[in-house]
């Protein structure tokens, strides 16, 4: 029996492996299909189909699902039309939620977003209500062997960047939202893509949560992550390092 159950978690964990990069793959082609409708089909022309692809490349998204996803994006009048919709509120604990979704039903969006607060302990609030615990920004992330701190600072600045945070680990850049693009992309000419690049909700202020309140959030961030229309979740929520080890084994 102890084989069998062994056996049963694995295929388990397969399944939900295979479920997340399933929706992920699909959060991807939405964003992929929203930049180049905003803009030329063209990477090079267009930031934001720029940082699509190369979110996709970097998930290990294979390029002929890339070519299609701007292909059909392209056709006129193919496929769904997508819209950008964000709901904030508060989850268990007085932790502030920010949710970012992509899509072609707004009432079946709403309707879900709002489900998973009221069955997580959470509330589903007005637009804004949340967002001032959050500054706006693009953070964008090198490996530390690309440069050393000093001169990924006089690069960043060039570039307009507002900060620069060097550790073992890597470069955070981080710059005004309206700024991102630009900063990436003198960035990226100097030294290579990046490890990662995206807009991000940074907390500016943050709650401490034990063990029982951190699996009560993570239980209405899951809930959130499952939903098709779900592109983003931000949580302003501060966890030990041995508690999260816990409650993720």
């Amino acid at each position: 029996m102890a084989g069998h159950s062994q056996f049963k978690n694995i295929m388990h964990r397969k399944g939900a492996q295979d479920a997340r990069r399933a929706r992920q793959f699909a959060r991807l082609i939405r964003e992929i299909t929203v930049a180049a409708r905003q803009g030329l089909p063209d990477p090079g022309s267009n930031p934001r189909l720029r940082a699509a692809v190369t979110a996709a490349r970097q998930a290990n998204m294979p390029r002929d699902t890339v070519d299609r996803a701007i292909k059909k994006a392209a056709g006129a009048g193919a496929g769904d039309d997508y819209v950008e919709v964000r709901y904030e509120g508060y989850g268990p604990a007085g932790v502030a939620v920010i949710v970012e979704a992509l899509t072609d039903n707004r009432n079946r969006t709403a309707s879900d977003v709002r489900s998973a607060f009221s069955k997580h302990g959470g509330a589903l609030g007005e637009t804004n209500s949340v967002s001032f615990l959050f500054t706006r920004l693009g953070l964008i992330r090198y490996p530390a062997a690309i440069a050393d701190a000093d001169a990924m600072l006089e690069a960043a600045i060039e570039a307009g960047a507002e900060n620069v945070d060097s550790t073992a680990d890597g470069h955070e850049i981080s710059a005004a939202a309206d700024d991102f693009f630009a900063v990436r992309d003198a960035l990226e000419a100097k030294f290579g893509e990046p490890e990662t690049a995206r807009l991000e909700w940074r907390p500016t202020t943050t709650v401490a949560l034990d063990e029982e309140r951190a699996g009560a959030v993570l239980k209405l961030l899951d809930a959130l992550d499952d939903s098709e229309d779900v592109q983003n979740v931000w949580a302003n929520f501060d966890v030990a390092e041995g508690v999260m080890e816990r409650l993720s084994a």
